[in-house]
């Protein structure tokens, strides 16, 4: 995606039920680039002969790396170059594995005219369907 491909809607635009969906395969590098970017070299994301002794068997991508696709889905899709995320709360259900594809989808619940807030439900699930994370966005819509 580039910078044409940004969505543009303004607060008249969005209306509940507005949603948005993008896949996202998640490589080496991207988990080697986060390592470096934030200094968490755990051996649960870094080291196969360590996480093959875990329950999960094999690397396991940082769980926070996973999350910063709701930053895409924000500053990409919905509301794109008018919105900046003001708060975000996520679980993580289930684990994130190296070379796994993501689906990341956000769908407007709510819209506050005076705060100019929108409420986003986002989830991101693996490509069998199944829930990854779970969360809610706010975003500001910028005039």
């Amino acid at each position: 995606m580039n910078e044409a491909t940004i969505s543009r809607y303004t607060l008249k635009d969005v209306e509940e039920g507005l949603r948005k969906t993008f896949k996202v395969n998640i490589t080496e590098s991207m988990v080697s680039e986060f390592a470096r970017i934030t200094g968490d070299y755990s051996p649960m994301h870094m080291d196969e002969e360590y996480a093959h002794k875990t329950e999960f068997k094999h690397r396991i991508c940082h769980g926070m790396l996973v999350g910063s696709f709701l930053s895409r889905l924000v500053g990409m899709h919905l509301p794109g170059e008018n919105g900046l995320l003001l708060s975000y709360s996520f679980r993580h259900l289930l684990p994130c594995y190296l070379n796994q594809e993501l689906i990341v989808d956000g769908t407007i619940i709510g819209k506050s005219e005076s705060t100019r807030i929108i409420t986003i439900k986002a989830t991101i699930k693996d490509g069998f369907g199944k829930l990854l994370v779970d969360g809610q966005l706010k975003v500001l819509v910028l005039k």
